[in-house]
């Protein structure tokens, strides 16, 4: 199953949620014995003695209608972009909720927070598709070749915002996307019409007073496929590049480019005209942009199994990394990062492959995976990475979904819940996720003797729809490895990194959010030579 133009994304992502309401490289088996002689003696996790965490359950489903709305925290997520205006974090998403209770109450919804824990859901950024919209759509349809009738009243589906301050303004990019049929009304023989990227702007987010600006992309054909489908299974994509999932940046030098793409012959960036926000012409295809990462060859595969760019400039390193979001979205969904000192690329792999002509994209930031004593989560992707600008600390948000036929909750594929972490930087300058969400964990003096003890350990290997779980590994006194993974460690405690058989990791206090009773533990995250992540977590 995949996705990309916008039948195809609807067909997914709408009609799994309207389902409800008509109603590894290291996955072995946790060892089952243990030699006593080897058994660790645990020394405890530093305890905050007043920290109390997060209790908010990941199993929302009891409180997830529109009238429950003030208690979803962080539920409900889908697709976030997250900005900070004055002493608020607030958060925009995809209309995307457990049931479609969102329906019929506005569009992009947001919520704000002050502690990137605890959010306040604030409603719609929007209330109605802007007429502009269906005008831009008509005017295109009556210049085709032979000229198409009007569509008099478009379905609409309202994807994947991204906000950004930009001088003394807010902007928001917003992708609005007609799910008609090119022509007649089966999407087995046409192609869904086109995909618009808007552009609404605000001085003071808290206000909410939103003045539209208008259209910024649009998906544009080629001319080089039809937009005739010769069955489901036709994925020669129509547009060249699917104007979807918005990702805006300013470069050093003040330039300013829109990021943007969703399957169809990979991601484009655009450069925009600062004053406007907008492209400075689009009277070409070329106007559109140019390709900056795909995935395979685009003369051979234009369907490229990757969206959601998010993109961010890191000055300490000067470099550009693109994160990537590959498959489909219910379960498979990973991120990935490729990185560049060009704006334009070429963005490269760890192993210095180019992603902007089509090499599979390293490091796997995340992956469908699972602690013990958890269903886990799949669906982890379309991130939004932000910095603190007081401490700096940069985070990684995004949706992430329980796995498919948990017991006792109905399409659980559908449970979508917001998850923000911190990313940290390897020595080489790579970043990588914390293994469990923020809640604000006090930070303590971690000793070597802390690292001693139980901990579950993940290697995320890349496995399409399947969860990499973890296993028990035991860190002895005298810097041995065992249990599901063999071999040694060592802690640098002036640093806080771990290295866990030759991979540099590092150590934090965290919140153990799979627990019976959650409570503080120690993570750790890292990367091995191939890109993929390493995640443990102390559970004893």
């Amino acid at each position: 199953m995949k996705k990309a133009t916008a039948f195809v994304k609807n067909t997914i992502q709408l009609g799994l949620f309207m389902l409800i309401i008509t109603m590894l490289s290291c996955s072995k088996d946790d060892p089952t014995t243990t030699d006593p002689s080897t058994t660790p003696t645990p020394t405890p996790t530093p305890t905050p003695s007043t920290f109390a965490g997060p209790t908010y359950p990941d199993n929302y489903t009891a409180n997830a209608s529109w009238g429950n709305r003030m208690q979803w925290n962080l539920a409900n997520l889908h697709d976030p972009s997250v900005e900070k205006s004055g002493e608020y974090y607030y958060m925009y998403q995809t209309d995307a909720s457990y049931g479609n209770a969102h329906e019929g109450n506005g569009h992009f919804f947001y919520r704000r927070s002050k502690d990137l824990i605890n959010w306040e859901f604030m409603g719609a950024a929007m209330t109605q598709a802007p007429a502009w919209v269906k005008d831009s759509l008509n005017n295109k349809r009556a210049r085709m070749n032979p000229a198409l009738p009007a569509i008099t009243n478009p379905s609409y589906g309202f994807w994947a915002p991204c906000v950004r301050k930009v001088g003394n303004v807010y902007r928001m990019y917003y992708s609005i996307v007609v799910t008609n049929p090119i022509v007649g009304t089966d999407t087995n023989t046409s192609w869904t019409e086109r995909a618009f990227i808007g552009l609404a702007e605000t001085s003071d987010l808290a206000s909410n007073n939103w003045t539209d600006k208008g259209m910024v992309v649009c998906s544009e054909p080629d001319g080089v496929k039809s937009y005739v489908r010769n069955g489901g299974n036709d994925w020669d994509a129509y547009f060249k590049f699917n104007a979807i999932d918005p990702s805006f940046i300013q470069t050093p030098e003040g330039e300013q480019y829109l990021v943007y793409g969703s399957w169809h012959s990979g991601i484009a960036a655009v450069k925009l005209n600062p004053a406007t926000g907008k492209p400075y012409q689009l009277k070409t295809i070329d106007d559109y942009g140019v390709r900056i990462a795909g995935r395979g060859n685009v003369n051979t595969n234009r369907w490229q199994a990757l969206e959601g760019p998010e993109i961010i400039y890191n000055p300490d390193t000067q470099y550009y990394y693109l994160f990537l979001a590959y498959d489909e979205l219910s379960v498979a969904y990973n991120t990935r990062v490729a990185r560049s000192k060009n704006i334009l690329g070429p963005y490269v792999t760890i192993s210095g492959q180019s992603v902007t002509t089509g090499a599979e994209t390293w490091p796997i930031v995340t992956h469908p995976y699972s602690f013990n004593n958890h269903t886990g989560w799949v669906g982890f992707g379309h991130c939004a990475v932000f910095q603190d600008p007081t401490s700096k600390q940069w985070y990684y948000a995004s949706q992430a979904r329980l796995p498919e036929g948990v017991a006792g909750i109905a399409v659980s594929n559908a449970v979508m819940m917001g998850h923000v972490r911190e990313i940290e930087w390897t020595p080489d300058g790579w970043p990588v996720v914390a293994p469990e969400r923020y809640a604000g964990v006090p930070k303590t003096s971690i000793t070597e003797a802390n690292i001693i003890g139980t901990w579950e350990f993940i290697t995320m290997n890349y496995q399409y729809k399947t969860m990499q779980k973890a296993v028990t590994v035991y860190m002895t006194a005298d810097k041995k490895v065992s249990g599901g993974v063999t071999g040694t460690w060592a802690y640098d405690s002036s640093t806080k990194i771990l290295t866990f058989n030759g991979n540099k990791c590092i150590v934090k206090d965290a919140w153990d959010w799979e627990a019976s009773t959650r409570k503080v533990t120690l993570t750790f995250t890292g990367l091995n030579s191939g890109g993929q992540s390493l995640w443990g977590k102390k559970s004893n």
